[in-house]
């Protein structure tokens, strides 16, 4: 039975809230792994004004009965001012110090970590990934309207201060959230939350959404097992609760005192917490389910199907699945970039992508309003903010977080030590608004910029830069794990803060070196790098102007009369219609078929596209 839309609003609840991002969440548990690590990725889709900065907060004593201030995080650039957590937040001229909303009690002591809009890895090798879901319940936060204190920000900072097991972490933050109150980001993406924790032997599910009342919270978390992969994509996915198994199911007690009282749920039947507790896909339908699906398959896990008709009713992928091979630090981030290649759903092919496979797809113009419709939603996404990989281990060096700002398709993942004790300066700067030469997040989203003026070809540079520096990020990680005397966390820091700079000068380079090969049209300005014939056709390039008309021979015979003209094809309505109707696959034979058809139709003769091509 489906539960009712939420209590308050919708216009209410989304108008208190900041805005947030679409995220993507992979994991793998540590017999799953190369390397017996456990990874645990994130990708923050975010949209404009995105906070991209990477930041260290040191480990803290603080003073006997001190409280901890929560703060209300806008998740946009700057997340928070004067604050006094970490140097990223130091007060600067022009921005209002940050306020808390409440306190919580404190500890006699906090662990370091790095945090980007949420806590990412502490120096134990705790390590999350957060993922925005739809819920049945929304609520806001104390002082913006409601009565809740926490937010998933403030959740996942408070179990990197304080935990270093991933089942410690997730307890904590259920029972903080209970006490407190929950309040989810409430854009359009949802109320609810989902993380992935993990330490260095496990890795666990988290969803959490607030209660009814807007004053506590509704969680449960479902281990990964140790052979297992899993994915989110802003949708709850725990299906089932054992709740007489404690070794792999944590949840508090209003997971069914709720489900009962609103008539949702029986005792003595099975509990679905994503049937009764999402409030399904929002944006469009396959908004989460494809990229669940473009996960796996990139997993090798291919038999899983692609179309469904509710993902919220029908448990159409498994919660946890095991990998067809074992997973290494790269195939993450490969999966970051996918754009569903080789695939019918691939968003390098067709009109959309243009003559150069450009996957990006940009929002209507606020005057399209006449255009209903929607695209696929990628794993690989241009408005990404941030993405990392946490190689969670105990052995080496320990954690070592892989980080990448902007898109994840033309960023370079640079490695850092979880026990480093600095942020290389490059990835501490990241104004969305001033563009500056000392960002990798820029040196990333200038790359990202440029390639677009001839995609494919471009591409290729970006993949080769990304390829060569990555494997010595790789080569310079296993480097420090084998190195005897083991280096000490200043070591970590200043070889890694060297590998950052030779990526920030590396992709500065890069957009000259684009320019250089591929302005004009031209290959090296020589080669010409002509539109592909698909895309001639389908643009009407053969009804532009004809050629000259031949002229008189210089014998004094009279010419020749000319040939019949060629039916003319002047419906360009019509052959936009039927190229747009063409799918991924021989999506060049049809659009050449489409143009053929309406010159024979113009002719008089029957048309030649099968509608096996066009559906």
């Amino acid at each position: 039975r489906r539960p009712p839309a939420w209590l308050a609003p919708v216009s209410a609840i989304v108008a208190g809230f900041r805005g947030a991002g679409a995220c993507t969440v992979l994991a793998a548990g540590k017999s799953a792994t190369a390397d017996g690590s456990v990874l645990v990725t994130h990708s923050d889709d975010g949209e404009q004004n995105p906070d991209a900065r990477l930041c260290f907060v040191p480990a803290v004593d603080p003073p006997p009965g001190a409280s901890r201030p929560i703060y209300w995080d806008t998740e946009g650039y700057p997340r928070q001012s004067g604050t006094l957590r970490s140097s990223c937040y130091d007060a600067v001229p022009g921005q209002p110090d940050s306020k808390p909303i409440g306190f919580i009690d404190g500890v006699e002591h906090t662990y370091a970590y790095f945090e980007a809009t949420y806590g990412i890895v502490n120096q134990h090798g705790l390590a999350i990934g957060e993922s925005t879901c739809s819920g049945v319940f929304g609520t806001n936060a104390v002082g913006h309207g409601g009565k809740a204190l926490l937010s998933i920000d403030s959740l996942s900072r408070i179990a990197m201060e304080r935990a270093t097991l991933a089942r410690d972490a997730v307890q904590l933050m259920g029972q903080l959230a209970e006490q407190h109150g929950f309040y989810g980001a409430g854009s359009f993406e949802g109320t609810a939350e989902s993380l992935i924790v993990a330490d260095t032997g496990e890795a666990w599910i988290f969803h959490i959404l607030p209660d009814p009342n807007g004053t506590s919270a509704i969680w449960a978390a479902q281990r990964v097992p140790d052979d297992h992969v899993t994915v989110v994509a802003n949708m709850f996915i725990i299906r089932e609760i054992n709740f007489d198994d404690p070794q792999n199911f944590l949840y508090s007690d209003s997971v069914r005192s709720v489900a009962q009282a609103k008539g949702w749920w029986k005792p003595g039947t099975p509990l679905d917490f994503t049937a009764i507790y999402s409030d399904g896909e929002y944006a469009h339908k396959f908004y989460s389910g494809r990229r669940v699906w473009g996960a796996y398959r990139r997993f090798g896990i291919d038999s899983l199907p692609d179309n469904y008709t509710d993902l919220r009713f029908n448990a159409v992928y498994p919660v946890t699945a095991k990998p067809a091979k074992q997973v290494k630090v790269r195939d993450m981030f490969g999966i970051h970039r996918d754009f569903y290649q080789g695939t019918k759903y691939d968003m390098t092919v067709g009109l959309a992508a243009g003559p150069w496979g450009d996957p990006d797809r940009f929002l209507p113009s606020a005057n399209a309003t006449g255009v209903k419709g929607n695209w696929e939603r990628s794993i690989g996404l241009f408005r990404t903010a941030t993405t990392h990989v946490v190689q969670t281990k105990s052995t080496g060096q320990g954690a070592v977080l892989w980080f990448g700002p902007h898109a994840a398709a033309t960023t370079c993942f640079m490695p850092l030590a979880a026990t480093a004790q600095e942020v290389p300066a490059p990835y501490r700067t990241a104004d969305p608004t001033h563009l500056s030469r000392a960002s990798a997040y820029w040196a990333h989203k200038y790359v990202a910029n440029v390639a677009r003026m001839k995609y494919s070809f471009a591409m290729k540079e970006v993949q080769a830069a990304q390829d060569s520096l990555e494997a010595d990020g790789e080569a310079l990680v296993a480097q420090l794990d084998t190195a005897e005397p083991a280096p000490s966390p200043a070591e970590l820091t200043a070889a890694y803060a060297a590998h950052a700079a030779k990526v920030l000068a590396s992709f500065w380079a890069l957009p000259d070196r684009i320019v250089e090969t591929f302005a004009d049209g031209w290959k090296d300005d020589g080669e010409a790098l002509g539109y592909p014939e698909w895309w001639l056709q389908a643009v009407g390039y053969p009804n532009g102007p004809p050629p000259p008309p031949p002229q008189p021979s210089p014998s004094p015979s009279l010419p020749a009369p000319p040939p019949p003209a060629a039916a003319p094809c002047d419906d360009d309505a019509a052959v936009r219609r039927c190229v747009g109707a063409c799918p991924a696959e021989g999506f060049a034979r049809c659009a050449a078929a489409c143009v053929a058809d309406c010159c024979r139709q113009a002719g008089g003769a029957e048309p030649l596209v099968s509608q096996d091509l066009v559906v």
